[in-house]
């Protein structure tokens, strides 16, 4: 699938290039998968398939690294995650405490593979990991290569809670064991920088505020003449969803909503717009929320459209007139808010996690309850029946998006919360010189 991470670090090392930083974006597992161009290099360091085998099996823990070698290749790696594999945590708690040992777990290997790397080849003045789970080689990293450490922190949370025990309480004393060696965190809202400070029992102060963007080119150049994406007030209303249709993303909160929208005046035609991942894990949960639509008699009232691409992504989110994710869980970051309100489309989502900062900031849309379809479906009528609210909900958030979350502000930014981590970086605003490895 596309992952929300990956999109963002690739599209934050792209801007970050386009401002003379000279960096490498590293994958880890597997290569990325991202809509945009891929700037990441063509080599993949804790391979998916080694760690596996170095997990299960003592005799891929001593091979030596040219048949290691034979399992990083990337079309190898590409090719066994096309076959459908999922992360759940509920699987992974034994593979996750040893990854999160470092040198002292398991992938031994692994770990001083990539810290030679970094230290023989590559000397950055700065590393950034992309989540707290693949930080364990820390104390390792910290006395091999001279550089300060950076983790990012953006739902790492959502894996630990669905660790099973003893595994939880476990990972949780790897991280706070090694979390004094990384010099700082970055995360994406006041939200989660308490949350996570609180839970890891990290320092406060160590937490930074970095910005949230997305790469908002292809979203203005196709923009309305007025910049909205609901030029005529009496087309079909049309609801939208955008994400992996799984419980945690509130799927089945949007559709017991879209039934008892569905009841309301003016509201016999209403549509439900679903695109996005559908992994064997979730099949039976979707295929029931498609049934409750169908036993509702609304089976030709809605659509899924299933994984979309760059281009189709844009032209779904300009069919909506309203977005909806109503997440069960606390979404630390919420991209996908970011480019609906970038195609002008008004959103409506759960008062909880990064929502009402972001909804704050832009201007986008309305907070409703959380797990609450009645609340839901009352938000998506008002905005539904009063075209002028959705018109400007939706202009004054793209309009907020494509000045202050465009992927160079974020790149600019976020430069601006690395300086003091980067001693010989110029204090004004320009080309940056240091390599970062991320």
């Amino acid at each position: 699938m596309y992952c929300g991470s990956c999109m963002h670090d690739n599209t934050l090392a792209r801007a970050m290039a386009r401002r003379g930083v000279d960096l490498l974006l590293t994958p880890m597992y597997t290569p990325i998968r991202t809509d945009e161009e891929n700037v990441s290099i063509d080599r993949v360091f804790f391979g998916g398939i080694n760690v596996y085998l170095q997990q299960n099996f003592a005799v891929f823990r001593r091979l030596p690294a040219f048949i290691d070698r034979l399992f990083e290749l990337p079309w190898l790696l590409r090719w066994a995650t096309s076959r459908g594999m999922e992360t759940s945590a509920k699987q992974l708690g034994s593979m996750t405490v040893s990854m999160l040992r470092g040198e002292r777990g398991f992938q031994r290997k692994e770990v001083l593979k990539l810290c030679q790397w970094l230290a023989e080849d590559v000397r950055p003045d700065l590393i950034i990991t992309s989540n707290i789970l693949i930080a364990g080689a820390a104390p390792t990293l910290k006395s091999k290569v001279a550089a300060p450490l950076l983790v990012t922190l953006q739902g790492d949370d959502i894996f630990l809670d669905d660790l099973t025990e003893p595994y939880k309480t476990q990972s949780l004393e790897e991280i706070r064991r090694f979390a004094g060696s990384i010099d700082g965190f970055l995360t994406h809202s006041e939200y989660y920088a308490d949350h996570m400070a609180r839970l890891l029992g990290l320092p406060r102060g160590k937490i930074h505020l970095a910005p949230l963007g997305i790469d908002t080119h292809d979203f203005a150049s196709e923009s309305s003449s007025d910049g909205s994406a609901t030029p005529h007030p009496n087309r079909v209303p049309t609801i939208g969803y955008l994400a992996r249709l799984s419980p945690e993303k509130g799927l089945h909160v949007l559709v017991d909503a879209f039934i008892l929208l569905r009841q309301r005046p003016d509201m016999e035609h209403a549509r439900l717009h679903l695109a996005g991942w559908l992994g064997d894990a979730n099949r039976s949960f979707a295929e029931e929320q498609f049934n409750k639509l169908r036993q509702a008699g609304l089976g030709d009232a809605f659509h899924y459209a299933g994984v979309v691409d760059r281009r189709q992504k844009i032209s779904f989110l300009k069919t909506l007139d309203v977005f909806s994710v109503p997440t069960v869980y606390r979404e630390p970051k919420g991209l996908y808010v970011l480019e609906a309100l970038a195609a002008g489309v008004p959103v409506v989502q759960p008062e909880h996690g990064a929502f009402p900062e972001l909804l704050s900031r832009t201007g986008g849309g309305r907070l409703v309850r959380p797990n609450d379809p009645n609340h839901l479906a009352e938000a998506l009528y008002e905005l539904l029946i009063n075209f002028e609210l959705r018109r400007s909900f939706g202009q004054t958030g793209q309009r907020n998006v494509l000045a202050h979350f465009n992927a160079d502000a974020m790149a600019r930014d976020t430069l601006d919360c690395l300086r003091p981590f980067l001693p010989d970086a110029p204090s004004a605003p320009g080309p940056v010189k240091n390599e970062i490895g991320a």
